[in-house]
């Protein structure tokens, strides 16, 4: 039967368990994946103190006056460092959906320290390696921040782990993809909507997500995450205490040639009646090497049929997506080239 609602996964056996333990998390996992896109996820060891450690230093920067916020405005469209403000980005558009502005405010932060290496400061390497922007009048902002950026990193490839083992391929197979990966930590700041929102505006609009997964950590405040099933009906992402959701990509999509979904999702507006509606999320985009190539994964071939999608690096695919929702979608091909 076709999951309808998103499910909730306990990974802990695939961390600490047999091998046959392992393979029914895999399963789980795989259904989630072809059925709906999206999985809420417990037993992931991250630990709580992080966590919050991370949503403290968030919430306190984003209770700054705009005027310092601003001092951290991100530096150019195709460079996901910095801060953005309510309405600078759009991300229907990333669609080709043309909606109003979305209603958050984010700060965001990419790989922690990369290597002084040709592979990370090269013209290949593009924007994908730019320097970190952060809010050092803040205790804690930069330590936590880099440490939580650490911490989805290995919760990310354990999950691309479980990822390969539900579709039949060697548990490693993508470990050499992933170990210069280009991904996003982004904390997301949902205010109270005191004015009611313009027609078509939500908190963050209709979109898929671009890259191999993300890991959500969500807040249980009205206005919340909402995912599309296979009947067209949009249901509510269950906000579980300790857990994270946990959704896959369009990458994930093309590399299993659509036979898992890349979910269309947003973050709708709170009821007009209900105060208290500020929400605020910590989002990991996971995003394999910027030079990995996406193809369909051979466990994913149909005999005598073309693959769905053509090759494309992770890199390319990434920046074409970005620019779409910062400019949007008036960004040109030479402006990616």
């Amino acid at each position: 039967m076709t999951l309808l609602n998103v499910p909730v996964i306990d990974i802990r056996p695939y961390r600490e368990g047999s091998a046959a333990e392992q393979m029914a998390v895999a399963g789980l996992v795989g259904q989630a994946c072809r059925d709906i896109g999206f999985l809420v996820i417990t037993g992931h060891g991250v630990p709580s103190a992080l966590i919050d450690r991370t949503d403290r230093a968030a919430s306190t920067f984003f209770d700054l006056p705009l005027a310092k916020k601003m001092a951290l405005k991100r530096p150019k469209e195709d460079q996901v460092r910095g801060y953005s403000a309510v309405g600078d980005e759009g991300l229907s558009y990333s669609l080709d959906e043309a909606t109003p502005g979305d209603l958050k405010e984010s700060f965001s932060i990419g790989p922690i320290d990369p290597p002084d290496e040709p592979y990370f400061t090269g013209a290949a390497a593009g924007p994908h390696f730019a320097p970190n922007l952060w809010a050092d009048e803040i205790p804690d902002f930069r330590a936590s921040w880099s440490e939580y950026f650490t911490s989805m990193s290995e919760l990310s490839a354990q999950l691309m782990r479980i990822f390969a083992l539900s579709l039949d391929l060697p548990e490693d197979f993508f470990d050499d993809k992933i170990d210069r990966h280009i991904s996003m930590f982004r904390t997301l700041r949902y205010p109270e909507q005191r004015e009611e929102p313009r027609p078509g505006q939500l908190r963050a609009g209709a979109h898929s997500d671009y890259g191999s997964l993300t890991i959500v950590r969500i807040e249980d405040k009205p206005g919340g995450l909402q995912v599309m099933n296979k009947a067209g009906a949009w249901v509510d992402v269950p906000a579980i205490p300790g857990s994270f959701v946990v959704n896959i990509g369009d990458l994930m999509m093309q590399w299993t040639n659509d036979q898992w979904i890349s979910t269309l999702h947003r973050v709708a507006n709170p009821p007009r009646d209900k105060s208290d509606s500020r929400r605020q999320s910590l989002v990991f985009f996971h995003q394999p090497n910027y030079d990995a190539i996406v193809e369909c994964l051979p466990s994913c071939a149909v005999a005598g049929a073309a693959p769905k999608y053509a090759p494309i690096s992770s890199g390319d695919h990434l920046r074409n997506k970005f620019l779409k929702q910062t400019t949007f979608g008036d960004s040109a091909v030479e402006a990616i080239a």
